[in-house]
């Protein structure tokens, strides 16, 4: 299920570092894998995304809802079998000081259930801060 677009050796070791992290926290919203896709994040997560309406919205509850009750087997769709993979292609880090990153990248989404091949896209940024020695998602911009 791991796709990237970015050549890891020709990174720095914080660039891969960001990277990873931010790969296995897409995966996780793949995968409806709540608990994975929280560690990730502030608790005062805010962002702008289609689901907002143009609204910012502040903390995790929000996020919440779109996560089903338990984690979802490994790419299962409606009781299907399905298998999606992400991609962040043309990554893009701004580091704002040692613990302070802004990513932006295109994130692609390609699925085959049934037989049948879709894709998506959408334009993402997103804010990582260490906090606590651990790095976290504190903003989100989608789009």
């Amino acid at each position: 299920m791991t796709a990237s677009t970015w050549d890891s050796a020709n990174l720095a070791a914080r660039d891969r570092e960001i990277l990873a992290l931010n790969q296995t926290m897409l995966e996780s919203v793949l995968n409806g894998d709540w608990e994975n896709y929280a560690r990730f994040c502030s608790q005062d997560l805010c962002c702008f995304e289609a689901e907002t309406m143009g609204a910012l919205v502040e903390g995790l509850h929000f996020h919440r809802f779109y996560f089903p009750p338990t984690p979802q087997p490994h790419g299962s769709t409606r009781g299907q079998w399905a298998k999606v993979q992400v991609t962040m292609a043309r990554p893009h880090l701004r580091w704002l000081s040692n613990d302070a990153v802004i990513l932006s990248y295109t994130r692609l989404v390609q699925r085959c259930e049934e037989g049948e091949f879709s894709q998506s896209s959408c334009c993402e940024t997103r804010v990582w801060q260490k906090l606590n020695s651990q790095w976290q998602q504190v903003h989100v911009h989608r789009s």
